[in-house]
């Protein structure tokens, strides 16, 4: 916005309506380069009009007194600018600017200051609200009022909103007689408010968990029913703007909740801006679920609708569903910044578990930094299908009309990949393709932009590293969709270049729904949650469908019918099964979406002849082919291969004995002993076994208080 220089230039307005406030106005900057405030010029008539609108601010109601004012007398000055007053007023909040909930005394009271009994949760307090604004009514046109408001936000110096509806340190006046509420029941209505779920069942949830701690009495409810009415009040009267500029309010946002910031690195010359969002719930779940497991990212979400885009490592919780663990916003992909947000991740999961450790990282870009990955998270790296997939089926079921050029397009790119293991060469391969679907010209165009100049650097990472199964495509698939819904929501299309929406999004719908979720399914509570949660993924939907609702086509293998659970009468057509690459013609694969039935007839296929195994698989055989190759007889190579071989197959024979065991105490007491320490092993757990000698009263006594002092250390001893 342009500064203006000359009060002659601001515009004059007087909105309709009785009333009016700062949000029907347009504010100008008015000053110098060096110093400019927001000002409006308005009738000197309708001041009044202008204050009783700022006071009736639906979510911080208030009244505004006179902090301080001066007036001046007509032809008191010769020369005067033209921005002098003939009457100066400084307007404050109530609620401001004294703190008297900080420390210190009070201060003595100013002449005059409304009653705000009515008006905000916590009454007759001042809390230090920094808003104000000055009237000043012009020496040269006595007839316009020249507004400067220096500061909107119903904020104290912190920047935490201080009175009112969404003050959340006031959640009504008997806040503090609320019975006792863990965290644990706090996080759970406060999901089930975002979530959207009615009132009544939130507040049936609330009362049930804390009649766990404090029993059933009728004032309990009562002081809990409030709670959840408030509590309800100020989170759907949140707003995501704290203040006007995106920037500044994200600075607000990360002062404010530095607990779930793992790394911040404003914008600057020199640095990119990077936001590393994880709350401690998300730690808890890295290190339970990551621990000795697989870390996923689905990266560079919203890179042409968002301001910055979205990344986001995921975890499989305990049914194998993809759970995020944290979120990056940023637009720098550099190995520079991604170095420091990943060693502040690893860093933060560590002064947990100094033990924690992933066994691999699951990228689905080919143009990710591998190197980050390898030297801070130190474990292998596979590559997932799910992007490259996703993306080419849904171009191709947009701009391709015919359903049999569709399907034969998406079985053709599936062999370009698969070439990879054939022998044959890839680019061929490629050529054959663009030839024989030219006249698609619609598809041809987006595959020779957007495909074809990195399509060498994509086929040489399928080579290089193991390629992630199904199963796992398919949870970091329905991630990303879910996220998506949850983002791309037609009512804040509006915010989608705000950074402090998406955080807000981030933070408060999408952590409350997966929250809610691992609840639910560890609780066996909410039974509608669990049950959507339980077939969030493909792969979990696949399995409730019986291979009698199979029909494969075992002479040609061309196609496979899957009979729908809900309509008998209906059957859907998969072509090409037993490939990632297969086409279903159901809806959700339609939208680009790895489909159950595709999953159903894939498992039926890996075990009949006729039919190509998985990409994954052909990926892990060509690994144990490479370790197989044996090298040079009486060699280091050979030592180191065989102890590699000898390290997995170790690995292996634990994981089977474990999955095949009905009693895993059966599996810990075939384990290893380990000693903690070698101090206490001669004593700990056991009783001495030296005779003891008589002695004299008085050496019973020392030796009586000399065992009373070792007592608490050997106890302490026996619990390490």
């Amino acid at each position: 916005m342009d500064i203006i220089e000359s009060i002659l230039d601001i515009p004059l307005q007087d909105p309709p309506g009785e009333d009016f406030s700062s949000a029907d106005l347009n504010w100008t900057k008015f000053g110098t380069a060096e110093h400019h405030d927001d000002v409006a010029l308005i009738p000197y008539a309708r001041a009044d009009a202008f204050i009783i609108g700022e006071c009736s601010n639906v979510e911080c109601p208030t009244r505004f007194h006179i902090e301080r004012g001066r007036k001046r007398s007509k032809g008191s000055l010769k020369e005067y600018k033209s921005d002098e007053y003939l009457e100066y007023r400084l307007y404050w909040c109530s609620f401001g600017p004294e703190n008297y909930g900080e420390g210190g005394g009070i201060l003595p009271s100013r002449r005059y200051r409304l009653n705000t009994r009515n008006r905000a949760a916590r009454p007759q307090s001042m809390r230090g609200c920094t808003c104000h604004f000055v009237v000043k009514r012009l020496y040269a046109r006595p007839a316009l009022a020249l507004i400067i408001y220096n500061d909107r936000r119903h904020v104290n110096k912190s920047g935490f909103v201080c009175h009112g509806p969404l003050d959340r340190d006031a959640i009504g006046p008997g806040a503090k007689k609320i019975p006792y509420i863990c965290n644990e029941i706090q996080q759970q209505t406060m999901s089930m408010i975002y979530l959207g779920i009615p009132e009544e069942n939130v507040l049936e949830k609330h009362i049930e968990g804390i009649q766990r701690y404090c029993g059933s009495d009728a004032k309990v409810n009562s002081l809990a029913s409030q709670y959840v009415h408030k509590l309800g009040m100020i989170i759907k009267r949140s707003t995501h703007e704290l203040d006007l500029d995106d920037q500044a309010s994200i600075r607000m946002w990360v002062e404010r909740n530095k607990k779930s910031i793992f790394f911040y690195q404003d914008s600057s010359e020199a640095d990119s801006f990077i936001l590393g969002i994880q709350t401690e719930w998300q730690l808890q779940q890295m290190i339970r679920f990551g621990h000795r497991s697989l870390i996923a990212a689905d990266s560079t979400f919203g890179i042409k609708r968002l301001k910055y885009p979205l990344s986001t490592l995921l975890v499989f919780d305990s049914r194998q569903h993809a759970l995020p663990i944290s979120w990056v916003i940023t637009r720098s992909f550099a190995k520079p910044d991604v170095s420091k947000w990943m060693k502040a991740l690893v860093d933060r999961a560590r002064t947990v578990d100094r033990a924690w450790k992933v066994s691999g990282f699951l990228i689905d870009d080919a143009a990710a930094e591998i190197d980050p990955i390898r030297d801070i998270f130190g474990c292998p790296i596979l590559f997932s299908l799910w992007r490259v997939r996703r993306s080419w089926l849904r171009n191709i079921v947009k701009k391709c009309s015919s359903i049999e050029v569709k399907r034969e397009m998406f079985k053709r790119l599936g062999k370009v990949v698969y070439s990879i293991w054939a022998g044959v060469d890839s680019l061929v391969a490629l050529e054959e393709f663009t030839q024989d679907f030219v006249d698609q010209t619609a598809f041809m165009e987006y595959f020779k932009a957007c495909w074809v100049p990195k399509i060498e650097m994509w086929l040489a990472t399928m080579r290089t590293f193991p390629l992630a199964s199904q199963e796992a495509s398919g949870a970091i698939e329905a991630y990303h969709v879910k996220m998506k819904v949850k983002l791309y929501d037609d009512s804040h299309l509006g915010a989608l270049q705000r950074v402090d929406w998406l955080v807000h999004k981030l933070t408060t719908e999408l952590h409350s729904s997966y929250w809610l979720d691992r609840f639910a399914d560890e609780s066996d509570s909410f039974q509608n949650v669990k049950e959507e949660y339980i077939a969030s993924t493909s792969w979990h939907r696949a399995l409730q469908i019986p291979n009698t609702a199979v029909t494969l086509d075992d002479n040609d293998h061309l196609f496979a019918k899957v009979l729908s659970q809900k309509d008998s009468n209906l059957a859907h057509l998969v072509w090409n099964p037993g490939s990632e690459f297969a086409f279903c013609d159901c809806s959700w694969s339609m939208q680009g979406n790895l489909c159950k039935h595709i999953i159903k007839v894939n498992m039926m296929c890996e075990n009949r002849e006729g039919y190509q195994p998985s990409m994954s698989f052909q990926s892990y055989r060509e690994i144990l082919i490479n370790l197989w190759k044996k090298p040079m007889d009486d060699s280091v190579a050979l030592d180191q291969s065989m102890a590699w071989t000898h390290q997995m197959l170790d690995q292996i024979q634990k994981l089977v004995e474990l999955n095949n065991s009905n009693d895993i105490g059966n599996v810990v007491n075939n384990l290893p002993l380990k000693w903690s320490s070698k101090k206490g092993r001669t004593f700990v757990g056991r009783r001495s076994t030296t005779l003891a000698l008589p002695s004299s009263s008085k050496s019973g006594k020392n030796n009586a208080a000399a065992h009373k002092k070792n007592r608490k250390r050997k106890r302490l001893s026996r619990l390490r």
